[in-house]
């Protein structure tokens, strides 16, 4: 299985629905954990890396790097 590569700042699908109706998360915080927040409602999650990467279908948006 490749390995996903994503960042601070970039906007990923998620693999389940967001109860407010969307699946687009923009990843605010990175450590061991990873900190999500919802784009339709605003609510954060933080969830472990290893989740994280298995419940991630794709990233939408690439933050770029200035």
């Amino acid at each position: 299985m490749e390995e996903k590569e994503y960042g601070l700042n970039d906007v990923v699908e998620m693999k389940k629905q967001h109860p407010c109706g969307t699946n687009e998360w923009k990843i605010i915080r990175m450590g061991m954990d990873i900190r999500i927040k919802c784009q339709g409602c605003s609510h954060s999650v933080m969830i472990p890396r290893k989740v994280f990467s298995r419940k991630m279908k794709k990233i939408l948006v690439k933050h770029e790097e200035e």
